[in-house]
């Protein structure tokens, strides 16, 4: 099908247009007054692209930033997972004309080659299912390796949504888990899926990875991707049936069944899965109260003033608090029944939830190589830990291009974005990490972008009302800005991702004292 979609002077150099052309969502794109035309919505979650900002020729998505390549709608940044398709624009009679071919959809899936062990004998073998596991596996096919793929996870489900456990998962009580790729693309793609696999050790002399059941599996190259284990809190009555932590589906199963009998929910930690954990039960019509040592949610993290946006939400929305309380049990026969306090105070609740934090899941490697104090790996900036042996995502410490430190982070988009790094470089490529760290979480009516990373900052600058929901912060540190997080502003919060990289966020006195359109200055830039 085709159809007139603009005028040729309609839209200048850097342009985008949503538009429809029949049931398929399109996105027109002008460039050095050629008119290209890929698929116009992102493929991780829909968002219009339209929505987002393009830049250098690609286009982020407003939402969660992903990439595309605004020619080709070839994916460059994750949670992306397919590209764009890419259709057939022309200028004809003053106007451009879209061709969608019959049965089109917006989403192409990227080219994979086959396996062929006559081409690369090679075995690569990654450990752990989550975003960075099937990112580099998917990228080592996309990448030209021909060898052996093998993708472990202790996990009894395929890879997943992660993201989705303590918000419309939970909140609707929705049973079924979304898995980032269909079980035919393991098979197109002869990617050995090893589900309910725990590794329980690695011999790098013998090469190979020791499991609890089965035989061992010798590797050419190695990515260690196992992500994060909730955080035990070490105080006694944890172990009861009714406390629970929340990482995996089977995890949030025993919370949703809890919530289906129970009325009352207390969530220990103000962390972003315990204080998301919070509105999806609140949204179950459960009373919630939530337990923190710190005074606001997110202090550490997002400073006081957006914290106390947040408490002042939740409690508006009817969660309750109880802050600056620390834990001193958990009371009951068998089941918990009572919280109680350092200070003597008594919660009762139907059933508990700890969300106080995560530590890199390294236990399995045994003294075989050196961790840092928190547990994490320390990568290169192209994610090699050392000959043949990478490490990606939550386990793994990198240096941060933008400041030189060396920094884990526990982001799901930044697991996706290391597996992809990690997997090209597996492949045979020299890239290093140069992207920006996004983490976003959406409470009640608060929907934040977080870009960049401030491990701590002098100052934060603020354009836009807190008290309003919509606001930038920015984060300063050593006189220069290192992170922003954004309320309702998505994309003013792509924009910015885009300045980031091209190094050209002003300084911390322009944007105190003038303000700053991060929008307009990328427009300017071309």
């Amino acid at each position: 099908m085709e159809k007139v979609v603009a005028a040729v002077d309609e839209l200048e150099d850097g342009d985008v247009k949503g538009v429809e052309v029949g049931e398929v969502e399109v996105l027109l794109v002008k460039l050095d007054g050629e008119f290209y035309a890929v698929g116009g919505e992102c493929s991780h979650f829909g968002a219009p692209l339209a929505d987002g900002v393009i830049h250098n020729g690609r286009v982020r998505c407003p939402w969660h930033q992903a990439c595309f390549d605004a020619v080709s709608g070839e994916m460059e940044e994750p949670p992306g997972l397919d590209a764009l398709s890419k259709f057939e624009a022309r200028q004809e009679g003053g106007k451009v004309i879209v061709t969608v071919p019959e049965g089109s959809t917006g989403e192409t899936r990227p080219e994979m080659v086959e396996k062929d062990l006559n081409q690369d004998d090679r075995v690569f073998v990654i450990v752990g299912g989550g975003a960075a596991g099937i990112s580099a596996a998917e990228t080592l096919r996309t990448s030209g390796f021909q060898g052996e793929i093998k993708l472990v996870t202790r996990e009894e489900n395929p890879p997943y949504d992660r993201t989705q456990l303590s918000k419309v998962r939970m909140s609707k009580n929705l049973k079924s888990i979304p898995t980032l790729r269909s079980e035919e693309l393991y098979e197109e793609a002869d990617i050995d899926l090893m589900t309910g696999t725990e590794v329980t050790g690695i011999d790098k002399v013998e090469k190979q990875v020791s499991l609890k059941r089965g035989k061992n599996l010798s590797y050419d190259k190695l990515l260690i991707a196992t992500g994060s284990e909730p955080n035990d809190l070490p105080v006694p009555g944890t172990d009861k049936e009714n406390v629970f932590k929340l990482r995996t589906p089977g995890d949030l199963s025993e919370i949703n069944q809890a919530a289906e009998s129970g009325s009352h929910a207390l969530v220990v930690g103000s962390s972003f899965i315990g204080m998301e954990t919070a509105v999806s039960l609140h949204e179950r019509g459960l009373d919630v109260t939530v337990v923190s040592l710190s005074s606001v949610p997110f202090e550490e993290v997002l400073g006081e003033e957006i914290g106390e946006l947040y408490r002042k939400t939740h409690l508006e929305k009817g969660v309750n608090f109880e802050l600056n309380s620390k834990v001193k049990s958990f009371e009951g026969n068998g089941r918990a029944e009572e919280l109680e306090l350092q200070d003597g105070t008594s919660l009762p609740a139907d059933f508990f939830v700890l969300g106080v934090g995560v530590s890199p899941a390294t236990g399995f490697l045994d003294g075989k190589f050196e961790l840092n104090d928190d547990g994490g790996l320390s990568v290169d900036s192209g994610m090699k830990v050392e000959e043949d042996v990478y490490a990606a995502g939550d386990v793994a410490s990198f240096p941060y291009w933008a400041t030189g430190e060396e920094v884990r982070i526990e982001h799901w988009r930044l697991a996706q974005q290391h597996g992809r790094l990690a997997g090209k470089n597996m492949a045979g490529m020299d890239e290093e990490y140069e992207s920006v760290p996004l983490f976003w979480t959406n409470q009640f009516d608060i929907y934040l972008r977080y870009i960049g990373y401030a491990d701590s900052w002098d100052e934060v600058i603020f354009d836009g009302e807190v008290s309003e929901k919509n606001f930038v912060a920015y984060f300063v540190g050593e006189n220069q800005v290192q992170a922003v997080a954004g309320v309702n502003v998505n994309q003013k919060m792509a924009a910015l991702s885009e300045l980031i990289l091209e190094d050209e966020l002003p300084d911390p006195e322009t944007i105190r004292s003038n303000g700053f359109e991060p929008i307009k200055k990328l427009r300017e830039l071309g």
